[in-house]
């Protein structure tokens, strides 16, 4: 399941994309949608042939939604990010 929104800015055009935590398949800065917890995944972690780094289990969906490419994205910049595209943040 994904989905992808755009907000239009004065300056770029911004996209974030909602996903289930199982389908994170990229590096990224990942907001977890039911705790507002961010998430760093450097590209070890998603590298083919590669054992899950973590493994969540819930008994409903989780959904994470990706912010940026770059996992290690400064935390008041993850914020700023998050807020825009109105994210509970929980870090």
């Amino acid at each position: 399941m994904s989905t992808q929104t755009t907000n239009q800015s004065s300056e770029t055009q911004n996209q974030h994309t909602v996903m289930l935590f199982d389908g994170i398949s990229e590096p990224g800065a990942y907001i977890c949608n039911w705790s507002g917890h961010l998430l760093r995944v450097p590209q070890d972690g998603v590298a083919p042939g590669r054992s899950p780094v973590v493994n969540l289990i819930g008994q409903e969906p989780l959904t994470v939604t990706k912010i940026s490419s770059n996992p290690f994205i400064p935390l008041t910049k993850a914020k700023l990010i998050a807020s825009n595209f109105d994210l509970h943040v929980n870090f």
